[in-house]
């Protein structure tokens, strides 16, 4: 990991950067394969899948004998796992859910505002060499709580034209209506335009790679809403001398693990604290079944000391870390000053893994910056506020000349009328 004494302020975008690549670099080819799979659909999923993934399927939909063979395969130990980790998502997520809001502005004036499920969502799981069933719960759990009639669920085959069969067990158990074998851009084009086998969805939730990412972002040029940006994984520790220098290096690769383009920063206002997770971290790594993959992600990565914890506070805030981990005697000074980050993990004994899995929290969230303005998948994001009014003969002539003002102010004189002939209306009633 590269080691930073004290960077001075200017230089703190320099080490913000993110080992990604830049967009356009991407868009190119993921433009090209969704105009593709527009044209063509399945013929040009089987041509992409193929290409990718490295088989040939002549059916991309998970059959009822698949599904059920599959769960066969889960260990119960693992069943049992996923069922703990399933109650406290529904337990966290179910406390989100919001009543109907009603209020009369002005007498004779009713607005209120209910909430209702976006109807066909579509769900990406990532396959590779790390199957997320984890995100299966994390997205079809609040998606079956908020009440969606569709869920559609892609995820990548592996070399036997098959899906992990954790991810099968997870997605038949949260409601899951729709399995299909198929990933990476062509499984985001084809939920953006709907082919034969894939239907199309009204909004697009899950993680992937950078490839992902874009096709995402593009999706939304053809009026596809999606959950948030969500790229590669991120972690930020901050700790000082209280902190167990074990624990930390064991949270840094746990994220370092994910992918070789996944970034993780210890913050530091001890150089004592540094130079012990540096040495934990090596140590650690050599353990590691996915070193490889942990190491290229350790490359990417940064032990940064700073003087005190408010130029500490200053530089996590502008970085906006997807996870942030608070290991530091005063914890509150960061709990309370935090106001950029997808999610925040207060002590010692609070891994980041925990969020991943079973404690309750979603581990769906923004990266590269960009939890400075999108908060991580949430109840909301699979509902639509919708609102409502209604008004009474006296509610429109307490309203009528206000909206009357306004609307010949901005010269919309039909906006007006439709004010005026229910007032005239009114006022001839009362002769």
């Amino acid at each position: 990991m590269k080691k930073i004494l004290n960077p001075n302020k200017n230089e703190w975008s320099a080490l913000m950067q993110r080992p990604t690549r830049n967009f356009k670099e991407i868009e190119a080819t993921v433009t090209q394969i969704f105009k593709e799979i527009q044209q063509k659909g399945d013929v040009a999923v089987a041509k992409y899948t193929s290409f990718f993934d490295g088989i040939e399927l002549s059916k991309i939909s998970v059959s009822d004998v698949e599904l059920k063979e599959g769960i066969a395969l889960v260990p119960n130990e693992l069943k049992d796992a996923i069922k703990q980790a399933k109650t406290n998502i529904e337990a966290f997520h179910s406390a989100q859910k919001t009543e109907r809001i009603t209020i009369e502005t002005t007498e004779g004036v009713s607005c209120w505002q209910e909430k209702r499920p976006i109807q066909k969502v579509g769900l990406y799981i990532p396959g590779g060499s790390a199957p997320l069933f984890s995100t299966v719960l994390m997205l079809a759990v609040p998606a079956q709580l908020a009440g969606c009639q569709e869920i559609i669920l892609c995820s990548p085959p592996n070399k036997d034209g098959k899906i992990n069969s954790a991810i099968l067990y997870a997605a038949n158990l949260c409601g899951v209506t729709k399995i299909l074998k198929v990933g990476g851009i062509q499984a985001i084009a084809g939920m953006t335009f709907g082919t034969e086998s894939i239907p199309k969805v009204s909004k697009i939730f899950g993680p992937g790679n950078q490839f992902v990412t874009v096709a995402k972002q593009v999706a939304t040029q053809f009026g596809i809403a999606i959950d948030l940006p969500a790229g590669p994984s991120e972690l930020l520790v901050v700790a000082d001398d209280s902190a167990i220098p074990a624990f930390v290096a064991s949270d840094l690769l746990s994220q370092a693990e994910h992918g070789s383009d996944s970034q993780v920063i210890l913050v530091s206002t001890s150089k004592k604290m540094i130079t012990a997770v540096e040495k934990e971290v090596e140590e650690q790594l050599n353990k590691l079944p996915r070193k490889d993959i942990a190491e290229k992600a350790i490359g990417n990565s940064k032990l940064i000391y700073v003087e005190n914890d408010t130029i500490a506070l200053d530089f996590i805030n502008e970085y906006a870390p997807e996870h942030f981990i608070i290991a530091t005697a005063n914890e509150d000074f960061y709990v309370d000053g935090i106001q950029n980050a997808g999610s925040v993990f207060v002590g010692k004994y609070t891994p980041e893994s925990a969020g991943d899995y079973a404690s309750g929290t979603n581990h769906t969230l923004p990266t590269n910056g960009f939890a400075k303005n999108y908060s991580g998948v949430n109840l909301d994001n699979f509902l639509k506020a919708m609102t409502f009014q209604k008004i009474t003969e006296k509610g429109l002539q307490n309203i009528g000349k206000t909206i009357e003002i306004m609307a010949e102010a901005e010269g919309l004189q039909a906006h007006k009328n439709a004010v005026t002939l229910r007032l005239n209306a009114l006022k001839n009633k009362n002769i």
